[in-house]
């Protein structure tokens, strides 16, 4: 369930390392396994995946594990053909882009109108 449907108050930004745990259970886990992921550091991702493994029940840990594996495909795929933004999701968008700073990140270059949107 999304933490808003729950009626907690998260904060997006933990995504780009300015928050602890963004109001998530385990956030900083979280955020730390999958960077661990994403930047292919075997040694850390050792670490974070068995500190990780210990705070979550075995259905949250595979379901963590899948989403980022999934996200790390769909990234690599819209990076590679560079998707553009239409409109609708510039519009409905801009505010967490501005928030996270996403233009400022090599692979906004890949996603035409994300940079200056």
């Amino acid at each position: 369930m999304s933490g808003q449907s729950e009626g907690k108050a998260l904060d997006i930004r933990t995504v780009t390392g300015s928050s602890e745990d963004g109001g998530v259970a385990h956030g900083a886990r979280l955020v730390a396994f999958t960077d661990a992921v994403m930047a292919d550091d075997a040694d850390t991702m050792v670490a974070t995946r068995a500190a990780l493994r210990e705070a979550l029940d075995d259905a949250a840990f595979v379901d963590a594990c899948a989403i980022i594996g999934a996200f790390n495909v769909v990234d690599r795929i819209a990076d590679a053909i560079g998707i553009p933004l239409d409109d609708t999701l510039t519009a409905m968008s801009g505010e967490v882009r501005a928030e996270l700073d996403l233009g400022a990140f090599g692979s906004a270059a890949n996603t035409p109108g994300a940079a200056n949107a």
